[in-house]
């Protein structure tokens, strides 16, 4: 296991997770790093044999945003749709990722952090979009994403004032699932990620993650319509008979990859 361009890789069994690791700069992400994260989500998404990604950091930040030298690039030259996309990798790949934030998370990292389907945050983290206090506006779709997760009041809240708070507000804010101590968040996200690789069909949650976008924009009886359209699909697929047995045999699932 090496840690290239800022982000260090490793698949265990089903899991595979996604380390940031700049130490000399705190987890700071410049452009190498940002590419690197994007495209190792789409490795991961398209290996038949990891069903689910945590993304983390090492020592004690997760990311504190960019790094000095890449705001000075985006000052000169507006970001590629190619920097977009490897922000916002785990929105646009089919395999689930769980965030566990493990310490400062902020700017570029906080947009990262809620692109994740699932986050996990250790006790007493700091939070903070940073945006408005470095004269910048809400950046990669931190304007839409923010919302959905803890409502348009307390997104214009914490994108406006730029203000910090910890992983417990975050959690009462519905932007983290759980705060757990620092030393059980490693395991307790990886334990999250194996259960969903061992009992969740990726096929499933690769639709899933297609609806949460499609759905949202979408009248509530057309989305109703929708789903049942994906349902009777879903039925011509091999995970329901797969599902069903392994319910009525009281065993692990055995369900084929989604690629």
């Amino acid at each position: 296991m090496s840690t290239v361009d800022g982000v260090r890789y490793e698949a265990d069994g089903a899991v595979a997770t996604c380390t940031f690791d700049r130490p000399d700069r705190s987890n700071a992400m410049d452009i190498p790093m940002q590419a690197r994260y994007g495209a190792l989500l789409r490795q991961a998404d398209a290996d038949p044999d990891v069903r689910a990604v945590v993304v983390t950091g090492a020592g004690r930040a997760f990311c504190p945003g960019a790094d000095l030298g890449l705001l000075e690039t985006v000052a000169s030259r507006p970001p590629a749709e190619g920097n977009v996309r490897d922000v916002l990798a785990a929105t646009t790949v089919g395999v689930p990722v769980v965030a566990a934030i493990n310490g400062g998370c902020a700017g570029l990292g906080f947009v990262i952090a809620c692109s994740a389907d699932v986050r996990f945050a250790a006790a007493g983290a700091k939070f903070t979009t940073a945006f408005a206090r470095r004269g910048l506006i809400a950046e990669y779709g931190i304007a839409k994403l923010l919302p959905e997760l803890v409502g348009r009041g307390r997104a214009r809240d914490l994108l406006l004032s730029g203000r910090t708070f910890t992983a417990e507000q975050a959690l009462e804010y519905g932007l983290v699932q759980e705060v757990v101590p620092a030393g059980d968040l490693a395991g307790h996200a990886h334990a999250y990620a194996t259960e969903l690789a061992t009992y969740s069909a990726p096929r499933s949650m690769a639709v899933m993650k297609e609806q949460f976008a499609r759905e949202a924009l979408l009248p509530l009886p057309e989305a109703a319509r929708e789903a049942a359209a994906l349902m009777l699909e879903s039925f011509g697929h091999p995970e329901l008979a797969e599902g069903l047995a392994s319910w009525n045999e009281r065993r692990a699932p055995r369900f084929p990859p989604h690629r």
